[in-house]
């Protein structure tokens, strides 16, 4: 029996081990979970909504033990992990108030003596989640779709396991219905599989782009939906006219927050030539206020990173980039060593399309200054990218900024004047290479229902 281990990015330590689930084990949970489907749905959606409420309840009260297990796990510094929980516990009350009526019957006049739209749960659904935000993007997931009706499987990442058997022992500890809710402990080698299952009706993944394609693929081959939240590289582009003050602010938390380790995390800073000079000044000094350090430390604002692995794999795409000809501006002392995986802030200048910092997606603390000669030329730029998952732009014309982000920027988000984020009350998701579907708001509730048509004569 093959086990998961979660390492303690600080140090390299072993966190703990977990065994892994058998084929038999997999099968038997998903059979448990499949059939409390019939109970779990009967239930008025007004019970369901009053579970959700005792779960946020419950995240709340242990909102510092759980941010000091992201800490331990994946190196969240404990103020980010603190946030975190309280936006798990945010999700969970906008859909207990709001689900009832996103998914009420809509009524539509036609020659029928009675025709309307309802929404049915699909069944159990297979959620893959990673360990960047490891309890956020769980709950964004759970709370609506379990809300809808239906009932959930997690394969989380290797690495958060402790995570992963947190949220699993809530739900216990709020006493919902058994096995409504389970984790199965699994590698990404036996994802297809747990796909196959017939008893499995949908999957939603947020991840890589690689991974994205490889379950949509087998999705696809067993004609299951998917919803696919996958990689960024979110543009940014800053015109002449912006308030760099506020401007180089909103930027540095678009791309430090979670030590830059997000998928919606701003990756390509897009500035006009005019006012480059300005801008690079300007965000240096305040990368300067940045406290890396140990992310058990309140004070601290960047920790490390999740891995050795990640933190090298950052390292190599930095160089290549300097190599083929972008200049680093700028680079902040860490507590590195060998056995830690702590990433310099680094600020990369002059870079170009085919470079990495330009071309692919850098998970870490790396700003990539990009010269525009002109809003034209930025917005080409901004779009010249496989992915399109946020993009934001700043400017003092304001009606100029909400054209640019509504019509000219390709990204499943458009923020004027502020960085790129998720709001439970607002749907999230991505175009071209940084997936489909939606997560939160009215729409994100009705990815995995049945939308189905009721007519009477």
């Amino acid at each position: 029996m093959s086990n998961l281990t979660s390492i303690n990015p600080i140090n390299n330590s072993i966190v703990g081990t977990y065994p892994e689930h058998t084929n038999e084990e997999i099968n038997k949970i998903i059979y448990e979970v499949n059939d409390s489907f019939n109970l779990w749905k009967s239930l008025q959606i007004e019970q369901r909504c009053q579970y959700f409420k005792q779960l946020s309840i419950a995240l709340k009260s242990r909102k510092n033990e759980f941010a000091n297990l992201m800490a331990l796990e994946m190196g969240k510094p404990i103020s980010q992990g603190e946030a975190e929980v309280e936006k798990s516990a945010w999700v969970c009350d906008y859909y207990a108030d709001n689900a009832p009526k996103f998914l009420s019957n809509k009524k539509v006049k036609t020659e029928a003596s009675e025709s309307y739209i309802s929404f049915q749960p699909l069944g159990v659904i297979f959620a893959v989640m990673p360990w960047n935000f490891p309890f956020w993007q769980v709950f964004r997931f759970a709370a609506p779709a379990m809300i809808a009706g239906n009932v959930g499987v997690l394969k989380h990442s290797s690495n958060v396991q402790g995570c992963a058997d947190a949220i699993e022992g809530l739900f216990l500890e709020v006493i919902f219905p058994n096995n409504v809710f389970r984790n199965l402990t699994i590698s990404s080698s036996k994802v297809e599989e747990v796909i196959e299952n017939s008893m499995v009706k949908a999957i939603s993944l947020t991840g890589s782009t690689s991974a994205g394609k490889a379950v949509a693929k087998k999705a696809g081959s067993v004609l299951k939906k998917t919803v696919l939240e996958l990689g960024g590289s979110d543009p940014y582009i800053v015109l002449k006219d912006s308030d760099l003050e506020k401007t180089t602010e909103a930027c540095l938390k678009g791309r430090l927050l979670n030590t830059g380790q997000s998928c919606i995390a701003a990756k390509r800073f897009i500035i006009e030539e005019s006012i480059k000079s300005d801008f690079e000044n300007i965000i240096i000094e305040k990368i300067k206020d940045q406290v890396v350090g140990d992310p058990f430390d309140e004070r601290t604002t960047i920790g490390p990173m999740v891995s050795i692995e990640a933190r090298d794999q950052l390292k190599a795409q930095v160089k290549v980039t300097i190599d083929a000809g972008a200049n680093l501006l700028y680079k902040s002392i860490t507590p590195s060593n060998k056995n830690n995986a702590y990433h310099p802030v680094v600020v990369l200048t002059d870079v170009l399309p085919g470079m990495p910092a330009f071309d692919e997606e850098l998970f870490g603390p790396v700003l990539s200054i990009i010269s525009a000669k002109d809003k034209e030329h930025a917005i080409i730029l901004a779009n010249q990218s496989c992915f399109g998952l946020g993009a934001a732009i700043f400017t003092s014309d304001i009606e100029e900024g909400k054209r640019i982000a509504e019509f000219e920027l390709e990204a499943g988000a458009g923020f004027v004047n502020d960085f790129v984020r998720s709001d439970p009350r607002l749907p999230f998701g991505g175009v071209k290479e940084s997936g489909y579907g939606n997560e939160l708001s009215s729409y994100g509730i009705l990815e995995f229902v049945n939308i189905k048509t009721i007519y009477i004569r």
